[in-house]
């Protein structure tokens, strides 16, 4: 049987600052949401989706329903998480 490969997960300089001025909660709902998707980037519970517009190389996926993931993959198991945030990370 083959094993799964995780995805392995780098992030930007941008991720990282607005991931630190989240409050606690929605640092450890990242957190989580980060294992599933480390499992299955397409997880139903994630609504991984492709942007549109000038974000058309980008996904994201939903922390919450008003939080999101906003992510490159830079190969077929590595992704690189752009930024977090509300619909204001589309801008």
């Amino acid at each position: 049987m083959e094993e799964e490969r995780k995805i392995r997960i780098e992030y930007s300089e941008k991720f990282l600052k607005s991931l630190e001025r989240l409050p606690k909660k929605l640092i450890e709902k990242a957190h989580e949401k980060e294992k599933i998707f480390k499992e299955n980037p397409f997880h139903p519970l994630l609504r991984t989706h492709k942007l549109h517009g000038k974000d058309k190389d980008c996904w994201a996926f939903w922390m919450d329903y008003k939080f999101r993931i906003k992510f490159i993959f830079l190969s077929d198991n590595e992704v690189l998480f752009l930024d977090i945030g509300t619909h204001n990370i589309y801008r």
